[in-house]
């Protein structure tokens, strides 16, 4: 039976439990207050009772005194008595009017001679006649008087009081639990609108890209449901750039895929070619050979670079992977000027012009090579996409925090819907892709991603007549 009340408070809305519970808390209030109420109401009346006693015995002691005994009662059902008590026992005077079971009235005359009290009062049952109050008082030495107040009004008004109260703390019990859930309910159903908001969001279908189109806009309810509204909406911003981060990995995976597959099936197939062209002029043309045989590891070769290339993308992505970097004291004069030379020695036919500011034997703490590969991109990418005699530039300036080199040309510059997506993997501004004039795409990307593992950073502007990349590491 327990389990099952249990079970079905459980199963309840949060505003009926809670309106419930106001009401056991209501219910236990009006039983303190009722009781107080009872107790003090009950004392008040006997204290009543009590001074009226007092004041009857007043005026029939002087009966007693006179006549010995009481021969008029005062009230109806009250009863007053005179007893001898010098004796060691209580001695009814006649005649008097007393009721059948007189020995409760005896009995507290002796109380009162063996106390010596000035009076004494006490509450009984006598048979036949219900609850009785009784007072006894000395009127003389060894002469007690005894009277006896039947309790029936006051019992009578005690059980008109509680009714009254079961009836009124009833009413305001259903009252109050009938309002009270009227008023939870509606302090609740901001909470019911954010249920209801998650719902709705459990029925998205969260393979689209756009975001969650549900929000909690209601400003009811007080500050505590606010701030719960604010967590929530926060938390669904949040999801919505979770999901936007997603999406777009998704994405830029889906390229990098399609675009790996693209480049690598172009090497395989001319290696396929070739190997099949080798063949062929091994059993019938001896002296092609040796051309289709280096034509074939040229291919392999430029297969393997870009395989390089994507393998040390992805270990610099790995977050949990140590970055592929060895990290010497190196000095950045040295590395530019070492790229000046390869860039003049394979690239006769762009100037290059190299300058160094700054102390030139400071040494930073990076990896020589693959600074040196960033820097031989960067050069090889200024004399791909630029035509024969533009003027190129290599700068390096070294400060207290950081060294800062910069790789110019004066060619045709970037358009401008191209430059934030240069670093892009794959990513190539001639839309043809073609290869006579670049390799796979990854150049910028690889330098960018080494600068990045370096703390350092990489940007590009330009412009008609001017292209300039500024790296940026850090000492």
């Amino acid at each position: 039976m327990i389990r099952r009340i249990a079970r079905t408070y459980r199963r309840m809305r949060l505003g009926t439990r809670l309106a419930l519970g106001l009401g056991v808390l209501a219910l236990a209030v009006f039983a303190v207050v009722g009781t107080a109420l009872s107790t003090y109401m009950r004392d008040y009346l006997e204290r009543q009772l009590n001074d009226q006693m007092a004041l009857v015995q007043g005026t029939q002691a002087k009966d007693a005194k006179v006549h010995g005994t009481v021969e008029r009662q005062p009230y109806y059902r009250w009863y007053t008595a005179v007893y001898d008590v010098a004796g060691g026992r209580a001695v009814l005077r006649r005649p008097s009017e007393v009721p059948a079971d007189a020995g409760k009235l005896s009995a507290v005359a002796e109380v009162q001679r063996e106390s010596g009290a000035k009076e004494v009062f006490r509450t009984t049952h006598i048979e036949g006649q219900g609850a009785y109050r009784l007072r006894a008082c000395e009127v003389s030495p060894g002469v007690v008087l005894v009277t006896a107040a039947p309790l029936e009004d006051i019992e009578e008004t005690m059980d008109q009081l509680l009714m009254v109260q079961v009836v009124a703390f009833s009413l305001a019990l259903v009252g109050l639990v009938g309002l009270g859930r009227s008023l939870l309910r509606r302090g609740l159903k901001p909470l019911s609108d954010m249920a209801h908001t998650a719902r709705g969001i459990t029925s998205h279908d969260f393979t689209d890209s756009a975001g969650l189109p549900v929000r909690v806009d209601s400003d009811a309810g007080g500050p505590e449901v606010g701030e719960l509204r604010t967590a929530f909406n926060t938390m669904l911003d949040h999801i919505d750039d979770s999901l936007a981060v997603r999406t777009e990995a998704e994405q830029r995976l889906r390229r990098f895929v399609a675009d790996a597959s693209h480049e690598l099936r172009t090497p395989l197939m001319s290696v396929r070619g070739y190997a099949d062209l080798f063949q062929y002029a091994a059993a019938n043309e001896p002296a092609e050979r040796d051309k289709h045989l280096a034509r074939l590891r040229a291919e392999a070769a430029r297969m393997g670079l870009l395989l390089d290339d994507l393998l040390l993308l992805a270990r610099l992505d790995a977050a949990d992977v140590e970055t592929p970097l060895r990290l010497a004291d190196t000095d950045p004069a040295e590395l530019v000027n070492e790229a000046a030379d390869a860039f003049r020695a394979g690239r006769p036919d762009h100037p290059l012009s190299v300058r160094v500011d700054g102390d030139p034997a400071a040494l930073l703490r990076l990896d020589p090579l693959r600074i040196r590969q960033v820097l031989d991109n960067l050069l090889s990418n200024a004399a791909v996409h630029t035509p024969a005699g533009t003027q190129v530039s290599l700068s390096l300036s070294v400060s207290a925090d950081a060294a800062v080199v910069q790789v110019a040309d004066s060619g045709p510059g970037i358009p401008a819907a191209d430059q934030e997506r240069v670093f892009d993997r794959f990513y190539r501004v001639d839309k043809a892709r073609t290869r006579d004039r670049g390799g796979s795409g990854l150049g910028l990307a690889v330098a960018r991603s080494l600068i990045r593992a370096h703390n350092g950073t990489i940007e590009l502007t330009s412009q008609a007549g001017s292209t300039v990349f500024t790296l940026r590491i850090p000492r």
